[in-house]
């Protein structure tokens, strides 16, 4: 009776202190003002790591200089490492791999998969990138989720330079020697009309931004015959041709002609921001992953203190049996108590080796080498030490936070950006195609003319004055405009009905109007996601203490029903049901630890912070600070991670003060 009455005080006390928890900060706060507060303790500083982006930037693709060859090369593309980072095989030691939860996270940056495959999403859309900038559309890549809609003129931005060198040479049997120029043959035979042909042509071409584009020829012949029609034999003939055409409807303006390349940009911060969201995943999934494989390996501590007692119970009743101060029947139940003990304990251990698997997959690329597939990981980070309270902050101040730094809001906001832009080039596309063109060509006639001939021979022929010419003749008077020509045309395409047109204006206003929508649903999903895990969070703590104080009071219990058990004024049940009630206890404050470590880790997801929380930085190659050696996020040739480790001499205060400043100045 006085036990009943001993738990039921203590239950009312710990319910009266679990009430009081959430303010108790707060008093504490107000009671303090005017008071001097200690010191805060410094908090362990975090390894800087940088995620460095390859030092081949695709977006601008292979230079002319200083290789005039590049451009027509493949670009090289390093091969992915598909092997585990040295470091990981470096920690093993006796088939043990003790490890941090710095330590998972920074082997998680070098292994794990999911990140090297969402790495080149961002690469791929550089590549999608350099091909607008040359005219080309949009690739479909799953890096690229944001399209352009609208029929409108393709322009190649790209200058292009064509050229033809021909040579013929014919014998042409004639069968009109007026119309050939040459007589006809003797006998059964036909005379043959011989020519040579040399042709080189030259031609430039490009298209500009703003729908305009032009193409400049310069086409020379040189041709000889055997007619005795041509005024020249050989001859040369040049002209020089330049047409420039503009867009005066659709196709016109930097808009309609650039919105592949705005798109592809936003394609490029979007595929960032999904890189940044991958990390996020991993790095939250390893967090959670190392702490279920505390509770795990906490809970098999548990169960071994469980079978401990349940044999000790089990050996002082057998003692009381042989020596007949008790009764046979109560050796049976101690003996079932061994046993469930034992069975909780290959549970508990069984939990292990699952979440130390999941674990492995999430810091290693190949689990399975030789060197990981019988590796035991020992965490060596426990969940006795709470997180800061992280989440003392006003619900709409989170809010407004996460909606700066989640990378779902930003794509989103991004997403509107390139509707914005679908919708002005639809409408665009819309009109009618009218082109203006104009043209100026210029040509120059030069070579040997042929003396004249006499039939029926002999004759005296006329006096004759020979001239002799060639391509400087011909280039002459095609430079200085002898022979001009001048052309100006407008075309007007009119698409009856437009309905094409149309469907693509209608579906870029439906898509816009939909991803407004969504940006909406977005938003309320952030603020629900960071309410709750902060509501998680908060109740996680509370948890904690009440779980502590259960297990304490349980333990107390199960120290007097021992006591009296001996005494002769309890039972062997009565032992056993509050052991059981205990090993619950024990397990629920492990449980709870672990619950709290792995609410802060969710509440840091759900604010945007698990990059900075952990002091993760992704390199942008404009920096300057990406190492020639990188290939894929977080590891260079030697699959070594990017990290600046900070040093802290915890002897000395002005040592530790140094290494804090070092690292903000990262």
């Amino acid at each position: 009776m006085i036990g009943r009455l001993y738990r039921t005080i203590l239950a009312l006390c710990l319910a009266v202190l679990t009430a009081l928890a959430p303010v108790a900060p707060v008093s504490a706060q107000q009671q303090g003002q005017g008071q001097s507060t200690p010191p805060a303790q410094p908090q362990p500083q975090v390894p800087t790591r940088t995620i460095q982006v390859s030092n081949q930037n695709y977006m601008y693709g292979q230079r002319w200089f200083p290789n005039p060859f590049a451009p027509y090369t493949p670009t090289k593309v390093p091969e992915p490492i598909l092997t585990n980072a040295p470091q990981i095989e470096q920690m093993i030691q006796d088939g043990k791999l003790r490890i941090s939860l710095q330590d998972a996270i920074d082997l998680a940056l070098q292994n794990n998969l999911d990140i090297a495959i969402q790495r080149y999403a961002p690469w791929l859309a550089e590549a999608n990138i350099l091909r607008t900038m040359g005219g080309g559309a949009l690739r479909s890549t799953a890096g690229a989720p944001l399209v352009t809609l609208g029929n409108i003129p393709a322009l190649n931005f790209d200058p292009q330079f064509t050229s033809t060198f021909s040579l013929d040479q014919r014998a042409i049997p004639v069968n009109n020697p007026l119309t050939a120029g040459t007589g006809t043959g003797t006998g059964a035979t036909f005379n043959a009309l011989h020519t040579h042909t040399a042709i080189g042509n030259l031609q430039y071409s490009q298209g500009f931004h703003t729908g305009t584009s032009f193409s400049a020829a310069f086409n020379n012949t040189r041709a000889s015959t055997s007619s005795t029609a041509n005024f020249f034999s050989p001859s040369v003939t040049s002209n020089f041709v330049f047409i420039a055409n503009q867009q005066l409807l659709n196709g016109f303006g930097l808009l309609a002609n650039e919105r592949n390349i705005r798109i592809a940009k936003l394609n490029k911060y979007v595929a960032d921001q999904t890189f940044r969201q991958q990390v996020i995943t991993s790095i939250t999934a390893v967090g959670n992953a190392y702490w279920e494989l505390v509770f795990a390996r906490g809970n098999v501590d548990v169960a071994v203190h469980q079978v401990d007692l349940a044999n000790k119970l089990y050996s002082d009743n057998k003692k009381q049996v042989d020596v007949g101060t008790l009764a046979p029947l109560e050796i049976v139940q101690a003996e079932a108590q061994v046993a469930t003990a034992n069975q909780a304990l290959i549970v508990a251990q069984t939990t292990v080796l699952q979440d130390q698997l999941a674990l492995l997959s999430l810091i290693s690329k190949d689990p399975n080498s030789p060197a990981l597939r019988t590796v035991e990981i020992i965490p060596t980070d426990t969940a006795d030490v709470a997180p800061p309270e992280v989440e003392k902050i006003s619900l709409e101040d989170a809010i407004k936070e996460a909606m700066t730094k989640r990378p779902d809001v930003l794509q989103s906001e991004t997403t509107l950006k390139a509707d914005d832009i679908s919708m002005h080039a639809t409408k665009n596309a819309l009109l009618p195609v009218l082109n203006l063109t104009g043209m100026y060509a210029s040509q120059g006639l030069a070579g040997n003319n042929r003396p004249p001939t006499c039939s029926p021979q002999p004759c005296t022929p006329p006096p004759f004055f020979p001239i002799v010419s060639g391509l400087g003749t011909a280039l002459g008077d095609m430079f200085t405009g002898v022979y001009p020509e001048y052309n100006a045309q407008i075309s007007l395409t009119i698409p009856i009905r437009n309905r094409q047109a149309q469907a693509d204006n209608v579906t870029a206003l439906l898509t816009s109007r939909q991803d407004e929508t969504r940006y909406r649903q977005t938003l309320n999903n952030v603020a629900i996601d960071v309410h709750n895990t902060q509501i998680v969070l908060e109740q996680a703590r509370v948890t904690v203490a009440a779980a502590a104080k259960t297990r304490d009071l349980d333990q107390q219990t199960l120290d007097a029903e021992q006591k009296k058990l001996q005494l002769g004024a309890s039972t062997l049940f009565n032992v056993v049901t509050i052991q059981n009630t205990l090993a619950a206890a024990a397990s629920a404050e492990v449980r709870a630890r672990v619950n709290l470590a792995e609410a802060k880790v969710n509440f840091d997801r759900a604010m945007g912070r698990t990059l900075e929380v952990n002091n993760i930085t992704i390199a942008d190659a404009k920096s300057g600070q990406v190492p020639k050696d990188t290939l894929i996020p977080g590891t260079s040739s030697a699959g070594q991670l990017v990290i600046d480790r900070i040093r802290q001499d915890t002897s000395s205060p002005a040592a530790a003060a140094g290494s804090s400043a070092a690292g903000n100045g990262q």
